[in-house]
């Protein structure tokens, strides 16, 4: 037996820190869900949810992140709540990417229980495995979802972008939170995952700051596989910008093609940078012919279909 949620009915809570876009945005999305509320500048990924999880007064709530903006029709939509294990799960929908065009859960919409918020033990709150160090998503009860509602825009500084590609051009490396040896890295890697690294180290030069967020991706991966810094490290913000004190002076283009040919070289990455024409024209067509499915319609649910599981 199913019950059906309307979404209306759920608490949103919108979850920013740094973003450049941050107060901008939550004007928009106060005229877009009134009843939205917020939690500003909490430091550590799992502290600031489980503050979200505190601002809600139902249950299962839905969650923005501060550079999202999210299509205003998915609060008239509903959840089918099909099982127990429904019921528990966390649901993470699919964000477009506006610098890249990339399509899956970073920075997407997301629905999530208090009760699984209070459980978790995840990035700074870890207790160091490899599965919860860098990352939620490790969790059998939190689930991808099939669909897109959302943008998400990570480029309204040079350092956000830069912050944003070299977070995923870190993550993108990893076999389930595990960093894999050199040797190991093609077949270590979900395939996936290697797309998507791709894209984030090639594509993007057509809006603004998108060079640095290239050059973050590249410079993630690097310093991850080719590097010997602790790749866990990337739970803290605080730690980036460390970073990028030394990053933002030097010239993208040409710390991009560095990295590109060590990368080339030594992971067997495809290096290819497109321009900003060419960017846009992979973005114009990159999954043009996609379609929203349900909301509750889960990646493995389609996957399975395609694969005949």
């Amino acid at each position: 037996m199913s019950d059906i949620i309307d979404i209306a009915d759920l608490d949103v809570v919108y979850l920013s820190y740094d973003e450049p876009q941050k107060e901008e945005f939550w004007v928009k999305i106060k005229n877009m869900v009134p009843w939205a509320v917020r939690v500003d500048n909490v430091k550590g990924s799992d502290a600031a949810h489980k503050a979200a999880a505190d601002a809600s007064t139902t249950e299962r709530f839905v969650l923005i992140d501060g550079d999202n903006l999210p299509d205003p029709e998915f609060f008239n939509m509903q959840l089918e709540i099909k099982s127990p294990e429904y019921e528990r799960a966390v649901f993470r929908w699919r964000a477009r990417n506006h610098i890249n065009g990339l399509m899956y859960g970073n920075g997407g919409l997301s629905c999530w229980t208090r009760e699984f918020i209070m459980n978790m033990r995840t990035h700074e709150a870890s207790n160091g495995s490899d599965d919860t160090c860098v990352e939620f998503c490790f969790d059998p009860l939190y689930w991808p979802m099939h669909d897109c509602y959302s943008v998400t825009y990570p480029n309204g500084s040079a350092f956000q972008a830069w912050r944003a590609g070299f977070r995923e051009g870190v993550k993108m490396c990893l076999d389930r939170g595990r960093k894999p040896s050199e040797l190991e890295f093609k077949e270590s890697v979900h395939s996936r995952n290697l797309d998507h690294l791709t894209i984030w180290h090639n594509v993007g030069m057509d809006v603004e700051n998108g060079l640095w967020a290239i050059l973050g991706a590249r410079q993630g991966t690097y310093m991850t596989m080719l590097g010997d810094w602790d790749y866990r490290a990337v739970q803290w913000f605080d730690n980036l910008s460390d970073i990028w004190t030394d990053t933002q002076y030097e010239d993208p283009e040409r710390m991009i093609e560095l990295y590109g040919k060590d990368l080339e070289t030594r992971l067997d990455l495809p290096m290819n940078l497109l321009n900003a024409k060419a960017s846009a024209f992979f973005k114009h067509h990159y999954r043009s012919n996609w379609h929203n499915m349900g909301t509750t319609v889960r990646e493995m649910d389609v996957i399975r279909g395609h694969e005949g599981w």
